[in-house]
């Protein structure tokens, strides 16, 4: 039976400058065809006679850019973020991504309830009077808003793949715990599961969750072992 590759988007795209310092982080193109030369580098199994592993699909997991057009917190003057460069380029990414074979884009939502919030050493100057209100700038905020769906899109698609026995095995690329319970039953179906975390260290009692643990992208020289 194949494998399933799952790919969690905002922690590759975090991992990505490390991993692969001498691509560039910017240009969709490279980063969409490096999740899926990835993808296929795992297919290379020595316990398999042929070498290698079939593919199912590549699944890979991210939320749509922040698009809106909102004001600044002290100058009130407009702020569109669907032309910031960050912006410009995720939805490039999807789009190479979709038109990507063997890739199943998913998508989770931006949350509604988002606006601006003091940096943290700002608000610490603040509260200690090092600072007063009137000294405040724009860039002393930051506009929060969070993701939504991406984890749960995930979980889902572990549960059916197992359920479905579509696969018999399941690599998926993330750097958290979040994944736990799926994990859990997948294994429980007899799904092989393994976990890449691009070289990005791991807690040790992970390991009684998983069935491996495989980066197979080029260590970081700079980044810790992964325990």
């Amino acid at each position: 039976m194949p494998t399933a590759i799952l790919i969690d988007g905002g922690f590759y795209l975090k991992r990505f400058a490390r991993c692969f310092p001498a691509k560039d982080s910017f240009d969709a193109s490279v980063v969409a065809r490096t999740a899926f030369q990835m993808a296929l580098d795992h297919l290379e199994d020595k316990d398999e006679q042929s070498g290698r592993r079939q593919l199912y699909r590549i699944f890979f997991y991210d939320c749509p850019p922040l698009q809106k057009r909102v004001h600044r917190p002290i100058s009130r003057t407009s702020l569109d973020f669907s032309q910031s460069p960050s912006a410009v380029f995720r939805l490039k990414l999807h789009d190479e991504l979709r038109r990507t074979r063997k890739v199943a884009l998913r998508l989770g939502h931006i949350s509604s309830l988002a606006d601006w919030e003091l940096k943290p050493e700002r608000l610490k100057a603040l509260l200690s009077g090092q600072i007063r209100v009137q000294d405040l700038s724009d860039d002393d905020f930051f506009y929060a808003f969070r993701q939504k769906g991406v984890d749960m899109k995930i979980g889902l698609d572990i549960a059916s793949l197992a359920f479905k026995r579509q696969v018999d095995q399941i690599i998926l690329v993330a750097g958290d715990a979040d994944f736990v319970p799926a994990a859990k039953q997948a294994r429980r179906e007899g799904i092989d599961f393994i976990l890449d975390p691009m070289w990005n260290p791991v807690p040790a009692n992970l390991h009684e969750h998983i069935d491996g643990l495989r980066s197979v992208s080029k260590r970081p020289a700079s980044d810790p072992k992964v325990k």
